[in-house]
Parts: C-alpha cells; structure tokens; sequence
C-alpha cells in the first residue's frame, strides 16, 4: 500500500495522467497478473482525483475494474455492492461505466440478482 500512496502523490502532482505514467502503472499493479481490491480502489481513487483524464487512462481504468470483478469470471454480492459504491457514487452512470456493466454482463460466466438489478438500474 505505501508503494501506491506514493504513486498516487507522484501521478497527482501534474493533475493528469499519461501513456507514460499508465505504462508504469501497469507494470506495477498487474505485476501478479491480477488486480486486488486494493489496488481497484487504488484506481477509483486516481480515477476520482485526477484533474484531466486522458483516454489511456481511460482505458485501463475501466479494464482494470472489469478485470478485477471478473477474476474468477462470477460476480458475486459483495462485488454487486462495490461496484454500486463505485460506479453509482456520483448518483448516474456515465457512458464509459454503461459499457463497462454491458461488458461485465456480456462476459460474466454468471451473476448474482444484485449485480442484475444494478445493472438494470444503471442502463435504464
């Protein structure tokens, strides 16, 4: 965690994020080939803060919580409640967190009834 606090500082200095600066974040945060909650709140945290954000970072914001709900290819309650706290903090779904649910529901193996309600709540 402390690795993270201090990138977080390091990426915030100049209010946006780069290519060059989502380079090294990939390399660190997928350095165990997943991304944990930590690390995804890491992100939402970034995501929220960043004063300018460029569509590479973008891109890998939503890839990397898709990629983090996914990890064993069900999305379960708790997930259904992170993903509400996340997504839905600001009270609607922007489009990008539109197609990041259409995407988790397309690639689901299975979901759970809240993670649907959430979902139907966010594309309605």
């Amino acid at each position: 965690m402390p690795k993270l606090r201090e990138l977080m500082e390091k990426l915030l200095a100049d209010g946006k994020v780069d290519g060059r600066e989502v380079e090294a974040m990939t390399g660190l945060l997928y350095a165990d080939g997943r991304i944990d909650r930590a690390e995804a709140e890491f992100l939402v945290e970034l995501h929220r803060r960043v004063e300018q954000v460029a569509p590479g970072f973008d891109r890998f914001f939503y890839a990397a919580l898709k990629r983090h709900v996914l990890t064993d290819g069900v999305i379960e309650p708790a997930e259904a409640v992170w993903l509400r706290r996340v997504i839905l903090a600001d009270g609607k779904a922007s489009d990008p967190e539109k197609k990041l649910f259409r995407e988790l529901k397309g690639e689901a193996a299975s979901t759970c009834p809240e993670f649907d309600e959430l979902y139907a709540e966010c594309l309605t």
